[in-house]
This record gives C-alpha cells, sequence and structure tokens, in this order.
C-alpha cells in the first residue's frame, strides 16, 4: 500500500506548543463541552473498575439505537475499533480495502499494518470504510451506491463520527440499509469532549459471529469509567437537546465564517459539517504558521489528506473568528 502519509500521526488540536485558544483544527463542537456531561464526569467514582461487560451501557445504547443488545459492539475509541475490525476481517484472510479518496489515516493505516491491497472498486473490496459526513471536506454523497454494490461477504465500516455534527440534511440511507453495515459512533467531538476517548459500534444484522469475534479481539476493560460516563450521558434526553441546540448556534457561525474567509479571498468548499475546506489566498506554511500559532490561532493544513494548498476549519465562534480574521490580516505584511 503506497502512502507517505499512511505512518505520519498528524491530528488537529493540542500540540507541542500547547492548547491554542482559537483552534480550527479540531472538528469538535465549539459549543462544547456540553455541561450534563461535564457534570456527569464528575461525578465519576475512579476508585473502581466499570463492569467489564458493560451489560447496563450496553442495553442503553442498544435501547437509543433500536436495535438488539448483541448488536452493540464497546471500543476504546474510533481509532481503537478501526485497528481491531481490519485485524477480525484479515483473519478471514481478506485483503483488499477500498476507502474513500480523502478520509482519516487510521483506515490505511490499519490496513497497511494487516497487508491488505488497495482495491480502487469498493464493489470489489473486502473491507470497505465510509464516512459521512465526509473528512476532511464535511460532504454528503454516493453512500446509498457503495452500499447497494457491495458484495455478499464484504465487511462496510460507516464512520459516524460526525453525524451528529451534520448541520445540513440527513443521511442517505434507510433502516434496512444500515442494517447491512457496521456503525462506527465516537461521541466526544459532538459533546465537545475529545479528551475522552470512548466509541461503540452496531454490528449489521446477522453479522453475530463477528461482534463476538471483535469481543474476543478486545481487550480487558476497554473504556474506563469516564468513556462509560460519557456514553451514558451521550443517549440522555437533555445531552440530545443541548446538542441539537448547539447545532442551531454552528449553522449561524458557519454562515458568518464562511463570510469571513471569503472576504480575506479564500475559495470555501460546500460542507454539511461544523467544518469546511478552504484555499486561504496565500500559502498556509513555513513562517505564516508560526505568526498565527503565536497570535493562538491553530488551523488544519490537509496535505496529508492529499488535498494541498487547502485548510481545513472547524465552525468557531465570533470571537476567534475575529481573532483569525485580525491574525491572517497581519500576515500579509
Amino acid at each position: 500500500m503506497n502512502s507517505s502519509n499512511i505512518f505520519e500521526s498528524l491530528h488537529g488540536g493540542t500540540d507541542a506548543e500547547g492548547v491554542a485558544p482559537h483552534d480550527f483544527s479540531t472538528n469538535a463542537n465549539a459549543c462544547g463541552p456540553c455541561p450534563a456531561t461535564r457534570l456527569a464526569l464528575q461525578r465519576v467514582d475512579a476508585g473502581r473498575y466499570p463492569d467489564p461487560t458493560y451489560t447496563t451501557l450496553r442495553e442503553r445504547l442498544a435501547h437509543f439505537h433500536q436495535v438488539e443488545i448483541r448488536r452493540i459492539v464497546i471500543a476504546a475509541s474510533a481509532s481503537e475499533f478501526i485497528g481491531r475490525i481490519t485485524g477480525a476481517v484479515a483473519q478471514g484472510d481478506s485483503r483488499r480495502v477500498w476507502v474513500p479518496r480523502h478520509c482519516y489515516g487510521d483506515y490505511l493505516r490499519a490496513a497497511s499494518a494487516w497487508r491488505f491491497e488497495p482495491e480502487p472498486e469498493a464493489s470489489a473490496a473486502d473491507l470497505v470504510w465510509c464516512c459521512d459526513p465526509s473528512s476532511p471536506l464535511g460532504q454528503s454523497g454516493g453512500l446509498a451506491d457503495i452500499v447497494t454494490q457491495l458484495h455478499a461477504e464484504a465487511t462496510c465500516v460507516l464512520d459516524l463520527a460526525y453525524e451528529p455534527l451534520r448541520l445540513q440534511g440527513s443521511l442517505a440511507l434507510g433502516r434496512d440499509q444500515l442494517d447491512r453495515i457496521w456503525q462506527l459512533w465516537t461521541p466526544n467531538k459532538a459533546l465537545g469532549l475529545t479528551g475522552i476517548r470512548a466509541a461503540y459500534a452496531i454490528a449489521p444484522l446477522g453479522a453475530v459471529d463477528m461482534a463476538a469475534r471483535l469481543e474476543r479481539l478486545a481487550p480487558s476493560w476497554p473504556l474506563g469509567a469516564y468513556g462509560v460516563a460519557l456514553l451514558e450521558s451521550w443517549i440522555n434526553e437533555g445531552t440530545q437537546k443541548w446538542l441539537g441546540k448547539s447545532r442551531l448556534k454552528l449553522r449561524t457561525w458557519e454562515a458568518e465564517q464562511r463570510a469571513l474567509c471569503q472576504s480575506l479571498g479564500w475559495v470555501c468548499e460546500p460542507s454539511v459539517a461544523n467544518y469546511f475546506c478552504a484555499k486561504p489566498d496565500l500559502p498556509y506554511s513555513g513562517a505564516r504558521v508560526s505568526e498565527l500559532r503565536a497570535e493562538g490561532i491553530k488551523l488544519r493544513d490537509t496535505a496529508s489528506f492529499g488535498i494541498p494548498g487547502y485548510v481545513r476549519l472547524r465552525v468557531e465562534s465570533p470571537a476567534s473568528q475575529a481573532a483569525l480574521q485580525r491574525a491572517w490580516i497581519a500576515s500579509r505584511s
């Protein structure tokens, strides 16, 4: 598998210089942290192990999604699940993988570790990765066709990390189509709490054997007490109401941020999520990166996604937008 970026651990957020006061580089909800979830985390009893079977948590997640409990697979994080299910597919001697043209690097990192070969057609692949809204572009489309054309033995995983932060439209899959694929959920971004790692997957109908295999491949207690608390809070009615209100605010901020970027001469790409890619009027590299970082501004260069010359920006607050405008104009001089 040929990719110069497979083994580079590139990510937005905190770096060696610490936390950027105006951090556009992650896709986390800028309205967060969710107050109810933060309170739940403060109440955690970290002096005890959680239930190693996560029975109550799995029951609640199953009820929330209206699926059988045996379809719920707990994961330490999305990245941990990506590695684990890739290994499980490889155990069946399947070695053809399809990924979107631009995607999260861990799909390919895991595939390379298990010696998968890239397959140009999703319909012929043994392991298929999808993400909707996509990363880094935040776009949606073509998903239904991919699911319809899967071959009978294919394992398809739909990464839904950004579905709770979709600002336009809806997921273009019906219940029958969702029941054919794995659904991977990582609510920490939506809750504005990316420092807590916790995830879960919903297995397709008829994938009980694979779900059991994934359970056997999991480490003991993949989730600690804080991860359990985050997922329990995620499915509470109050948390979902807060998330709905935050999406309303993000839609307003998104329109303002696009207008700001365009006023700076940037070319903005379409997106349905709480982030979008844009091509600045001047390169975001070298001294300019350092100058903006000194002013507390951090953007996400998308060269590692195969989109050189662009940056990805999460939708930020008006105060952070104003800081970006000031710092960018100053960097021109």
